[in-house]
């Protein structure tokens, strides 16, 4: 019993030390995990508190055009047309950002019922997880011999959707975190998700475009032509190089009232006049 008590009397203190510890280790990573899981909400806080602002921006322009058009309609301005074309443009704007509004508050309140399911996936791990899906099916035309000679327009970083999903990359790459339990600000969550919808959006683009070029280009290769069509007299002739047959030996000294071959008239030569002899005539023979 003796040394029981001494034990006590001096290590007495480890024991309120270490519940301590414990305590705080646990509200820490409930708080972390706890932080983790209202991000989106948080997220969908901001967008809606942004969404107020682009409202209250919209309301203040179409309040400044509809004094532009009173002010044009009381001078009899020339451009009261112009400012009611501004005026239309502005309610637009408005209207616009009062449905933006409105989907930013459905979020918020789906993201809380979403908060009160304990065995939800984390919201930054599932974006990391869709990231990583969208990559891993790049990496298939990438990886895959039968599907970059099929698809080649999905390697080729000079067409117009190609190039478009190679930007969307970079830029979600660049907003990417470490990894799926790391501490992100809301603004930078809502950035990224943002980058990621976008990428998903520009890959299914250009798999798209990619396929039809595919599909268009085997449809051209198997179809054969009409007869005397343009595409007909596209195709490449084969043209025999066989040596021709020797053409027939013509004499040299051909007689001149001799019939051609291949018509029916004799050749008529133009004969000069013969001179008469001297001894006829009388006179000299004309030269």
């Amino acid at each position: 019993m003796g040394p029981l008590l001494e034990f006590l009397a001096v290590w007495w203190w480890t024991a309120p030390a270490a519940a301590g510890a414990g305590t705080v280790g646990y509200v820490a990573a409930t708080t972390g995990r706890r932080r983790a899981r209202r991000l989106a909400l948080d997220a969908a806080r901001h967008q809606e508190q942004h969404a107020v602002r682009e409202l209250l921006s919209a309301r203040a322009r179409t309040r400044a055009a509809q004094a532009e058009v009173q002010a044009a309609r009381a001078t009899r301005s020339a451009s009261h047309s112009e400012a009611r074309r501004a005026l239309n443009q502005a309610r637009e704007a408005q209207r616009t950002a009062t449905l933006l509004l409105r989907a930013a508050r459905t979020r918020v309140k789906a993201e809380r019922a979403q908060l009160a399911a304990r065995d939800a996936e984390l919201p930054l791990a599932r974006i990391v997880r869709e990231h990583d899906a969208i990559a891993a099916r790049w990496l298939e035309y990438e990886t895959d011999v039968e599907l970059a000679i099929a698809v080649p327009q999905m390697s080729d970083p000079h067409h117009p959707a190609t190039a478009a999903y190679l930007q969307a990359m970079q830029r979600a790459q660049w907003l990417r975190p470490p990894s799926g339990a790391t501490r992100m600000d809301p603004a930078d969550f809502v950035a990224y998700a943002a980058a990621v919808r976008e990428l998903n959006e520009a890959f299914a683009a250009a798999e798209t475009a990619a396929l039809r070029a595919s599909a268009e280009r085997g449809r051209r290769r198997t179809e054969v032509p009409p007869r005397g069509s343009a595409a007909a007299s596209e195709t490449p002739r084969v043209i025999r190089t066989e040596p021709l047959p020797p053409a027939p030996e013509t004499p040299r000294h051909a007689p001149r009232d001799q019939e051609s071959p291949g018509t029916t008239e004799r050749v008529v030569r133009a004969v000069w006049p013969v001179p008469r002899r001297s001894g006829d005539t009388g006179r000299e023979p004309r030269s």
